[in-house]
């Protein structure tokens, strides 16, 4: 089965224990729950996003698109050049455009795991966390914390969350996993509460005609 290479989805894997906060740093639990409450007030977000992955080996990848979440139903949808996923709740449909191939399965639903419905407060449980020195980007200043999951074997080794302290809006995310591997997603335009389509949560096999659906369930 062929698999994504954007950020997104590649977070599908990446469980997390349901432990509460290290409480190692008083300022970064201030901060992250300051973010968590500014994300909680959204119903729904759209927001566009690129996706820069940096290997161990000097090789990178640039991809970026689009995300539309809507938090209070469990759906979402996730477009980028060559590929869209999308989830009603219950059922996932992974396009591969390129391909021609879709592929369906099971929405997990999870709460132990990295996912489309929390990649906007994953960082409130699971892992040890730590306040960084501020940086800049853009004319922005960051806030920077740096979080390692609680449960060691995990297959990343740290997480970099920065902040714009300005809005406290995420900024970016990197990723950095065993093997040296750099996953930095950058958030752009953030909108909450934007009224969405009820027809971006739905699959319409007549926009796909030509394409190959395979029923993994």
């Amino acid at each position: 089965m062929k698999k994504l290479v954007w950020f997104i989805v590649g977070l599908l894997c990446m469980t997390f224990s349901r432990n509460s906060y290290a409480q190692n740093d008083a300022s970064a639990k201030a901060l992250l729950a300051k973010v968590s409450q500014k994300y909680n007030t959204y119903k729904t977000i759209q927001a566009n996003f690129s996706l820069d992955i940096k290997q161990a080996n000097g090789s990178s990848h640039a991809d970026g698109g689009t995300i539309y979440l809507d938090k209070s139903n469990n759906k979402y949808h996730v477009s980028t050049k060559n590929q869209v996923l999308i989830s009603d709740s219950k059922t996932q449909w992974n396009i591969m455009k390129a391909e021609k191939e879709v592929e369906v399965s099971e929405t997990s639903n999870s709460t132990n795991e990295i996912n489309p419905t929390n990649i906007f407060s994953f960082y409130t449980t699971g892992f040890k966390y730590a306040m960084a020195n501020t940086e800049k980007a853009k004319g922005l200043t960051l806030s920077v914390v740096e979080l390692s999951p609680v449960d060691s074997k995990k297959n990343y080794s740290k997480i970099k969350l920065r902040i714009n302290k300005a809005n406290n809006l995420i900024y970016d995310t990197t990723i950095i996993d065993k093997s040296g591997n750099r996953y930095i997603y950058t958030l752009g335009s953030q909108e909450g509460n934007k009224a969405l389509s009820a027809n971006l949560f739905t699959f319409n096999k007549n926009d796909y005609k030509g394409f190959d659906i395979v029923d993994l369930r």
